[in-house]
């Protein structure tokens, strides 16, 4: 597996097959808000989506569409999630899929909708229409957006649109996502896809889905909040003929891995990446449970904020978990940027350099907890002033 991109600042182009619209429907005032990505030949595909109950019309849909793992397409609104609307959110969904799939000549259930923004507001669909007639009009001809302007119309309060490349062998793999708030998997308010010219068995392709997201995605946390419309896909259209199934298993899952820490750094007002690491726990599962309940405490995070070394709202944060009666205190360390902070005494050497650290742009906490081998890496950031004004005023 090689990398031939970086994070930041890459530009690339879509794997072989692959090609993309993106156009203004009237979903926000100006820019960009409607993206269509579509395989010109026959694909497999995997997906998963949110488990809230309040799951958005896109998210049904999808999941209907999804279980036969043959998508060729993804359609994004943004800036509205058509969530809580009734029968008439399903049926604008509906309409919306069906509209993409005419223009592409696909059957409705080879699309996959995925929709984002403001909760209980019908979508306008007399400007989308308008919109997909002109699409409609301007046939292969239109489809000439790269990744990073579908990165940029997906986005609603993200600042920088999210791109990453991988390859395997001959194959390359494309993402793209957004999601900054409301991010607390599963998965996050967060929409990601991956398409890729890999030759991969539906049963492959959906194994390595599942395990990148369950270490990627689903380690991360902006907020606490659950979305309605959670969804990330992966299609593979083959074109660049097999790959093997594990070398492209951890080329998602790094290609993941790079999306979700794009998505901390840039969560709602952040200033700081946090990465949290939990060892020695009695399994996976305790280490990210005790991982996500240090990087979702409000008074951990605006610590981090602040460059505030207070090491005992990590051990609140661990000490709250009173169902993990495994966890002695006497057992537990804490380090901050590779330095332990507990059991140590405080002096004020100590306490400056620890304030020097935290005023990085990326900030690690480790926690051990003496119990067993198990371990878990989280990603979230801090809580700043920025949070407040962007969700006090996010439908005014």
């Amino acid at each position: 597996m090689t990398h031939d991109y970086s994070a930041e600042g890459a530009a690339p182009a879509w794997p072989t097959g692959f090609r993309a619209y993106t156009g203004h429907g009237g979903l926000r005032d100006q820019g960009d808000d409607v993206s269509i990505v579509a395989s010109d030949r026959p694909a497999v595909s995997a997906a998963m989506f949110t488990k809230s109950l309040f799951a958005g019309p896109a998210v049904v849909l999808s999941r209907a569409h999804a279980a036969g793992q043959r998508l060729r397409a993804v359609v994004t609104l943004a800036q509205n999630a058509n969530v809580a609307t009734g029968r008439q959110g399903a049926e604008h969904a509906a309409e919306v899929v069906g509209r993409v799939a005419g223009i592409l000549g696909l059957s409705d259930d080879e699309v996959l909708i995925g929709s984002t923004g403001v909760i209980g507001r019908p979508l306008p669909m007399d400007t989308i229409r308008a919109h997909f007639d002109g699409a409609a009009q301007r046939g292969p001809d239109a489809f000439t957006a790269a990744p990073l302007d579908v990165a940029r119309a997906m986005m609603t309060t993200d600042t920088r649109p999210k791109t990453a490349v991988r390859t395997v062998g001959a194959a390359r793999l494309v993402g793209v996502a957004k999601g900054v708030g409301m991010l607390e998997p599963n998965m996050a308010t967060m929409l990601a896809y991956v398409v890729t010219d890999a030759e991969l068995a539906a049963t492959d392709l959906d194994r390595a889905l599942r395990m990148a997201v369950d270490a990627t995605f689903n380690c991360l946390s902006v907020d606490t909040d659950t979305s309605t419309s959670d969804t990330v896909a992966v299609l593979a259209n083959g074109a660049a003929g097999p790959v093997d199934p594990e070398e492209f298993a951890a080329a998602l899952a790094d290609l993941c891995l790079d999306l979700t820490r794009q998505l901390a750094s840039d969560g709602e007002g952040a200033t700081k990446l946090l990465r949290v690491t939990v060892t020695e726990a009695r399994d996976a599962a305790q280490a990210k449970r005790i991982a996500k309940s240090v990087v979702n405490s409000p008074l951990v995070k605006t610590a981090v904020y602040g460059a505030d070394p207070n090491w005992g709202r990590v051990l609140m944060a661990v000490g709250k978990n009173t169902d993990d009666r495994d966890i002695e205190p006497h057992r537990v360390t804490v380090a901050f940027g590779g330095t332990e902070v507990y059991p140590t005494e405080p002096t004020p050497e100590l306490l400056a350099d620890l304030t020097t650290a935290l005023r990085r742009s990326e900030v690690d906490l480790a926690v051990t907890l003496g119990v067993g081998d198990g371990a878990a890496t989280v990603f979230g950031c801090d809580l700043s002033p920025g949070y407040v004004r962007i969700n006090a005023d996010y439908t005014t």
